[in-house]
């Protein structure tokens, strides 16, 4: 029996192992091949880190290797807010990296004490009386089997499993469908990153990001029907603007959250913990969650070191701040995501960049 197993080896898995992972036995699960060189399973994420992603980083005491940097880097979010037709620059600091190479890089950072598998699935989770069975399967569906843990710690995202299973009476946060495409272009078509706003499109948002020679288009996408068509209309309209892209090369599609409450945020009990995204810790405002991510991790790595007893509620105290900044950051949204509220501040030119033809 494992003293705990880690469903998830993204940014909270891979920190909560290495923090935790040399005094205890530790089993890390994830779906993805992250260690596969033959095959690129990337996350549906467009891989910049805000300046809140960069800050936990550093209070991790960690930074970013050059293997992870991708470039451009640049320095300047175009808003384009299609339904008023308005345009503005501002100034920004992002980190553009590879995601991939962000995840295999923490992941890089656990100890080799921690038993970790990839290639996994988690498909049931049961609680006995020395813990948790867990019911595993490969991907691929050819083989089955049965681990155990004393604690079960859900670090799985917007689709927690661990989530579902155990805490299904909490009410989970809305879930959006976020959408990518990376399109073939020339590297120096976008100088900036790109923020979309169209209610024709959803509720929330969509972006641009430039990759190298190409380009990503994404969006987090409204529940309902005619997503995929939602989003082809949101790529044509910003080619009718003039963008100009090559071969679609790949598509990403995932789960997202966005928190509405803080009776949506499920930290766990009775053995169990939730982590980043899968307890609801993401930013309703811009769905950034690798700092949320980080920080929760180190919180329940510190609550756990301090004693086998009472961690859950240390967990509850060490995330506060957490769960502080996402109200904050819901009380911001209703005036980036109001169109008329929007359009008044971009009409103003606040904090405006005056950008050169």
């Amino acid at each position: 029996m494992f003293d705990i197993a880690i469903i998830g080896a993204g940014p909270a898995g891979s920190t909560v192992s290495r923090l935790l992972g040399r005094d205890r036995r530790i089993l890390l699960l994830e779906r993805r091949a992250m260690q596969s060189e033959q095959t690129r399973q990337d996350k549906c994420c467009g891989g910049l880190l805000a300046p809140d992603a960069q800050q936990a980083l550093a209070t991790l005491r960690l930074g970013i290797p050059r293997q992870v940097l991708c470039g451009p880097q640049l320095f300047a979010v175009c808003a384009l807010d299609l339904d008023s037709g308005q345009e503005r620059f501002y100034q920004r600091f992002y980190i553009n990296t590879d995601r991939l190479e962000f995840d295999r890089y923490l992941l890089s950072l656990v100890p080799s004490s921690v038993d970790y598998r990839e290639g996994i699935r988690c498909r049931e989770i049961a609680r006995e009386a020395a813990g948790f069975r867990l019911r595993l399967s490969s991907v691929d569906g050819k083989r089955a089997w049965n681990e155990r843990a004393r604690i079960v710690i859900g670090c799985d995202g917007a689709g927690s499993v661990v989530r579902r299973t155990l805490f299904s009476s909490v009410p989970r946060p809305r879930s959006y469908t976020a959408v990518q495409e990376w399109f073939e272009t020339k590297s120096e078509s976008s100088p900036y990153y790109g923020a979309i706003f169209s209610q024709q499109t959803t509720d929330f948002y969509g972006w641009t990001i430039p990759k190298e020679r190409q380009l990503i288009i994404g969006a987090a996408l409204t529940p309902g029907d005619r997503v995929m068509e939602r989003f082809r209309s949101l790529v044509d309209r910003l080619r009718a603007r003039g963008l100009r892209l090559g071969r679609m090369v790949r598509r990403h599609a995932a789960p997202v959250l966005r928190p509405g409450s803080l009776r949506e945020i499920c930290l766990g009990g009775d053995g169990a913990a939730l982590v980043g995204e899968a307890a609801g810790f993401i930013s309703p405002s811009s769905a950034e969650g690798v700092s949320f991510a980080l920080l929760s991790a180190r919180a329940l790595a510190q609550a756990m070191t301090a004693g086998e007893r009472g961690w859950l509620e240390r967990y509850r105290v060490l995330t506060l701040t957490l769960r502080l900044k996402i109200v904050l950051k819901g009380l911001k949204a209703p005036v980036i995501y109001h169109p008329l509220l929007r359009s008044l501040i971009m009409r103003s030119g606040l904090s405006s960049l005056p950008i050169s033809e």
